[in-house]
């Protein structure tokens, strides 16, 4: 029989049901719109594509790396950043220091600065002639032409969300938990990992999953510092410059289902329900 310390409460959603009028209208009008600007140009890309230009495009040697390559990275890139930005999000989260909000303003520029901007950026520090790259080149390893620099073009534009993701979920938490365990003489590093990051676990985890969203589908700036490998969109946008909009669209379904279905994988993983599931079958 378990106790209530086994099965903490949970806040429990509640759905309220639009009443008629002008304003219930104004809001399924304005979803459906913007629902609507989503899908239609998704639909319109799977509907172009045969399963025979599906299976010829999966039969491609060159297509079938790429989408390797842009998996591969994604994950490393996601591994990366959660390891280096969780720390980070702890620190922003629990403590005021002088020059807090300028940190948070450097994490969240990344997601102001345009793609191919960043790319050049990175040229200037990681490039052949760069302030890191030029010296790293001399031992040789060099960041064009390699996974590194596929992999850094990804960290650069998708680190803010492994921070912030975890920095909230930090916040939620309540001090008094984490005092009570110091108080009960856990060190700050004990409790940093064995109370914070379990009960914050979710928004680090959610934070993992969109930075592999968006490290997956990043162009710009991996096509401008590393190029190669080639990833599945710079693979995409070769097939639509030599080849047309035809060939290029069923390398861009096979790139859409990838990501979508490894998303939707993570970001299940994410909410807790395959775990919340698993639980419930060993009951």
């Amino acid at each position: 029989m378990r106790s209530a310390v086994d099965d903490p409460p949970r806040r429990r959603r509640t759905a309220t049901r639009l009443s008629t009028g002008l304003f219930p209208a104004a809001v399924w009008l304005a979803s459906g719109l913007l629902l609507a600007f989503i899908l239609l140009p998704v639909i319109g890309l799977v509907s172009t594509s045969s399963p025979s230009s599906l299976d010829a495009a999966l039969a491609d040697a060159e297509i079938r790396q790429a989408l390797l390559v842009s998996v591969q990275d994604a994950a490393i890139t996601a591994a990366i950043a959660t390891v280096l930005g969780v720390p980070l999000a702890y620190l922003l989260a629990r403590h005021r220091f002088p020059g807090h909000a300028l940190v948070q303003a450097v994490v969240d520029l990344p997601l102001a600065i345009p793609h191919t901007v960043a790319g050049i950026a990175l040229l200037f520090v990681f490039g052949r002639t760069g302030w890191i790259g030029a010296p790293l080149e001399t031992t040789g390893l060099s960041f064009y032409g390699n996974h590194a620099g596929i992999v850094v073009a990804m960290l650069f534009v998708s680190a803010p969300f492994a921070v912030n993701s975890a920095r909230v979920a930090f916040e939620a938490l309540d001090p008094n938990v984490e005092r009570a365990a110091r108080s009960l003489g856990a060190t700050p590093g004990q409790t940093f990992r064995r109370v914070s990051i379990p009960l914050a676990w979710r928004g680090v985890l959610t934070g993992a999953v969109l930075v592999y969203a968006r490290s997956i589908s990043e162009f710009g700036a991996v096509v401008i510092l590393a190029y190669y490998p080639a990833t599945a969109p710079v693979t995409i946008y070769n097939l639509f410059l030599s080849s047309g909009l035809t060939a290029s669209a069923s390398a861009a379904v096979l790139l859409l289902l990838v990501a979508l279905a490894t998303f939707l994988v993570l970001r299940t993983l994410a909410s807790g329900r395959l775990l919340a599931g698993a639980e419930r079958l060993r009951r």
